[in-house]
């Protein structure tokens, strides 16, 4: 069986890195249950949290991730619970991965000072191509020998997936690693046994500065922070700080490694990031904009990031507040 080829470049030479990789997100401290299933519950008791990625809007296509959560935590208990949706497309044919998981954390307070969050998620992933988006050969030449087009077996495959996450923190500092695609799902949709790649992510880092009045909410902060992934051969670091000064945030990130430039897998520079947020009690508004400085500097438009977070309560726990974790909501 001939597989089909597709004459629309970027479409498919864009698209095919977006699932050899997951999708990802600047603010990715605005999306925690996508960042660890630790996160689950670090909230006073709800939280809703949305966010909007529109990646490269310079190439023909689209590129684009939406994502929703909601999670809860229980003080009699001491858990997190929540729910995980996000939605990935990319390319001209619409090639497309839908995400809903179900979360679980637990909060251990190990000192005084210390407290470690293991975490959990079960999820189900589905993969899906619009096959007659897509624009062939003999769709653009009349009389030329061309090879014919073939749709696949299957427009969409289904699997179920895990990952698993672990956060230790203390009023100033946190770490964490996560390992996500733990089951491998499947990423054919000729019925290869084609599949997804484990990523591992750590992450982790310090509030440097902050001010605040006792028992009022923080004032003012510097947070130093940093995120690595490992993705089969893909490989990335982001470097960066934030500043708040209520109720407005800033900041500052560089996704690369300086300090390989010739080493296969590590790419050496690939974008500098702007952050602007709003914050308030129950309100959180980032905005953040990529600006490429690899070779597709002149190709790709940046990227834009759209995210919110609303935390609210139904109930009071007036002697029983959670230990906040020190990391930025953005």
């Amino acid at each position: 069986m001939k597989r089909f080829s597709v004459i629309f470049f970027w479409g498919m030479v864009f698209a095919t890195p977006f699932f050899a990789q997951d999708p990802q997100f600047s603010q990715f401290y605005a999306n925690p249950l996508y960042l660890g299933s630790a996160f689950t519950g670090a909230t006073e008791e709800n939280r809703i949290v949305m966010n909007y990625r529109n990646q490269w809007p310079a190439i023909p296509g689209v590129f684009t991730t939406y994502s929703f959560s909601f999670d809860k935590y229980f003080h009699n208990f001491n858990s997190g619970v929540g729910f995980l949706a996000l939605y990935d497309v990319a390319g001209s044919g619409h090639l497309s991965n839908l995400n809903l998981g179900l979360l679980y954390s637990y909060n251990i307070q190990v000192t005084e000072d210390i407290y470690v969050r293991p975490g959990i998620q079960v999820k189900y992933t589905q993969l899906s191509l619009d096959f007659y988006r897509l624009i062939f050969n003999d769709q653009l030449s009349p009389g030329g020998n061309t090879p014919p087009t073939e749709q696949p077996p299957f427009d969409n495959v289904g699997d179920i997936d895990a990952e698993t996450s672990v956060l230790a923190y203390t009023d100033k500092y946190w770490f964490g690693t996560s390992v996500d695609h733990l089951l491998r799902p499947k990423q054919s949709l000729y019925g290869d046994a084609g599949q997804l790649p484990v990523k591992v992510s750590v992450y982790g880092g310090a509030q440097v500065i902050r001010k605040g009045r006792l028992l009022k909410p923080i004032e003012e902060s510097l947070s130093l922070a940093f995120l690595f992934k490992s993705q089969g051969s893909f490989k990335q670091l982001d470097m960066g700080l934030y500043w708040y000064k209520s109720p407005l945030m800033f900041g500052f990130w560089y996704r690369g490694f300086p300090l390989f430039r010739e080493v296969k897998g590590y790419l050496d520079r690939d974008a500098m990031v702007i952050l602007v947020g709003y914050k308030n009690k129950q309100i959180h508004v980032g905005y953040s904009y990529d600006f490429t400085i690899s070779r597709l500097v002149m190709s790709t438009g940046g990227s834009h990031e759209i995210s919110f977070m609303y935390e609210f309560k139904t109930t009071q726990y007036k002697k029983r507040k959670i230990h906040a974790i020190p990391c930025p909501e953005f």
